[in-house]
């Protein structure tokens, strides 16, 4: 399976990543009940049996739950896992210490003495500056308990200030974690993409299929199935859908030909992008085994524009 470096010296990694937030969350994503640890285990080693290793999650998922869960998992397997977790710049969180205190208990959830990309989930810093911050994760790879460094949710402004910072350390900003579908492309227009690509720093794209909204799996003829957030979401309205519908046409058309589901184009079409890792988040090892049907394969150049043009809507 082909590779990607995570920013200019980062961990190597698959060129699709497993996003663990359902990993025990019962708020957004009602664990316990459709859903359970049996199901999350048979996930993750249908992950590694595709040699889909690199897994994302955060202290805030589940309340701890998906980093155990996947420290659990970890343990029972002798192959290498690579593991992205994330740091909450909480109110509470105003010196260094606090960072490093923080990833002390991340690593304890893990089981792990090192995590090889270790994230701050938002830039919203309150009383912890961003010299601070990016100073403590600087020495935490020295320490060598973090392998790179990365941000989640920056700006392209926000994202240059924290690579200044790490750069003065001799230490490069590996990600920026993002929003970003066919749905999502605000990133385009706001510059991050652009400026992710100068700086050397790899895009890592959460939310890739929109919810669920480009798998083709909701209509404006299927609102009845709609449950949880969705029901009040107004993109699954039947205006919302009714919108992308010309763009879950082109999705079918394009996998029909190829052989492969929307979802799957819809995250080639990331892949396709260049330095962007799209963040599948599964609860099941079936899901798992549909979103790597997204790779060892590439859509055409008239059919990248194609999808391109398409959704020209979303970059607003």
């Amino acid at each position: 399976m082909e590779t990607i470096t995570l920013g200019k010296n980062g961990p190597t990694v698959p060129p699709l990543c497993i996003g663990t937030w359902a990993w025990g969350d019962k708020l957004f994503w009602n664990y316990g009940s459709d859903y359970g640890q049996e199901q999350l285990q048979a996930a993750f080693t249908a992950a590694l049996e595709a040699g889909v290793t690199f897994f994302d999650t955060a202290e805030i998922y589940g309340m701890g739950l998906s980093e155990k869960f996947l420290g659990q998992f970890i343990k029972h397997t002798q192959q290498t896992v690579q593991v992205a977790t994330k740091f909450g710049p909480v109110p509470w969180r105003f010196t260094g210490q606090s960072v490093s205190d923080a990833l002390t208990e991340s690593l304890k959830r893990l089981q792990l003495e090192r995590i090889e990309l270790y994230q701050v989930h938002w830039p919203f810093a309150f009383f912890l500056s961003q010299e601070t911050l990016m100073n403590t994760l600087a020495d935490e790879v020295k320490r060598g308990r973090i392998g790179a460094v990365g941000v989640s949710n920056y700006s392209a402004s926000q994202m240059r200030e924290a690579h200044q910072i790490l750069a003065a350390r001799g230490i490069p900003l590996a990600v920026n974690q993002v929003s970003y579908s066919l749905l999502t492309r605000q990133v385009e227009s706001s510059g991050i993409i652009a400026t992710a690509r100068n700086l050397g720093v790899t895009i890592l794209a959460y939310s890739p299929l929109a919810q669920g909204l480009l798998t083709g799996k909701y209509t404006a003829e299927n609102l009845d199935m709609l449950s949880g957030a969705r029901k009040i979401d107004s993109k699954f309205s039947k205006e919302g859908l009714q919108k992308i519908a010309p763009v879950i046409s082109l999705l079918r058309s394009i996998g029909e030909k190829r052989d492969h589901t929307p979802a799957q184009v819809a995250l080639n079409w990331l892949i396709a992008q260049g330095n962007v890792i799209p963040i599948a988040g599964v609860k099941t090892a079936e899901q798992v085994k549909q979103n790597i049907g997204a790779l060892d394969w590439q859509l055409n150049n008239d059919e990248i524009e194609e999808l391109e043009k398409i959704t020209r809507p979303w970059l607003n």
